[in-house]
């Protein structure tokens, strides 16, 4: 052990502890137990395809067949289609149907490219978190880059949806500059590059006090194309069902979130959506549960959570 070198390499500063056994006690209105925050990922239109000069194509579909990089993956391209041209669009009938609200972590080219889209954010007053100005890895980009990338999609999500977006969010994750970036905007109420805690925390970025609200990949609709994850929209639904049981029982005493991830071209599929419906029947019948925008929950953290250290 005396030989381990445990310094750091360039980035933000690494924190293993949390708030530890002492979980502070939220209050979330109408003294709800569990916060539910449903984020629909609006990306389709902003994906890496060969048509935009990328040099890979998209994963991340029901294309059991991607073909080679070298070739345009027209059947990929038409995946992501059936989430800008229809499955948006069944999930707009089925949130408006059981009045619920949702966050939208929405790429700027997606949006430009399906204007409508933004319409319906504007006319029901969504928040957006920004997922970037393309579903694009700002690792691979330089500050500079990243900086302009950022400018050029705030301007385009406040051009298209009425308002700039409040949060932030990378596609698979952060640069080490991003948070710093965020924070020298100045325009954002929090970021959700983090996947570590079951509530929103602080944590200070060059000076200031910046407010992080995690995200989680746990509950996901990506499984749905991925080996290892869900077999059906029965698997879907249980895992949804069975983690909101345990964090509403944890509720009774420590208040928790609970974050679900949403594809337009994935969920969006008849069969699947079903799943997501009957969840959401599910836990409507609960008492003591906020279903959020991820900005009410920002700005609830922000007006009685100040004083929580981690």
């Amino acid at each position: 052990m005396d030989n381990f070198d445990t310094t750091e390499i360039e980035g933000p500063v690494r924190d293993y502890i949390g708030y530890g056994r002492n979980i502070p006690k939220v209050h979330w209105p109408n003294d709800a137990r569990i916060a539910i925050n449903i984020v629909v990922n609006y990306e389709e239109g902003s994906e890496r395809m060969k048509s935009m000069g990328d040099t890979v194509n998209e994963g991340l579909a029901d294309n059991p067949y991607p073909v080679e990089d070298k070739y345009r993956d027209l059947a990929t391209e038409s995946l992501y289609e059936y989430g800008s041209r229809a499955a948006i669009w069944r999930l707009q009938r089925l949130f408006e149907k059981l009045d619920i609200p949702i966050t939208i972590f929405g790429c700027a080219v997606a949006l430009e490219r399906n204007l409508a889209v933004a319409e319906w954010i504007r006319e029901k007053g969504y928040d957006v978190c920004c997922h970037g100005w393309r579903w694009e890895e700002v690792f691979r980009l330089s500050r500079e880059e990243e900086r302009e990338h950022m400018k050029w999609a705030i301007e385009s999500i406040e051009k298209t949806c009425g308002a700039r977006p409040l949060g932030w969010y990378c596609r698979y994750g952060p640069s080490i500059h991003t948070r710093e970036l965020v924070v020298e905007d100045g325009g954002f109420l929090y970021d959700s590059d983090s996947y570590n805690d079951d509530i929103p925390y602080f944590t200070e970025i060059s000076n200031r006090n910046h407010l992080v609200i995690p995200y989680s990949m746990t509950l996901n609709d990506q499984w749905f194309v991925s080996p290892q994850g869900y077999g059906s929209p029965s698997d879907y639904f249980d895992a949804l069902k069975r983690a909101f049981d345990y964090l509403w029982e944890e509720g009774s005493t420590h208040p928790r979130m609970m974050n679900i991830g949403l594809h337009p071209r994935l969920v969006g599929q008849p069969s699947r959506i079903s799943a997501l419906r009957d969840f959401i029947q599910y836990a409507q019948q609960k008492r003591e549960v906020w279903f959020a925008k991820r900005a009410d929950i920002a700005q609830h953290w922000l007006n009685n959570y100040k004083s929580f250290k981690r």
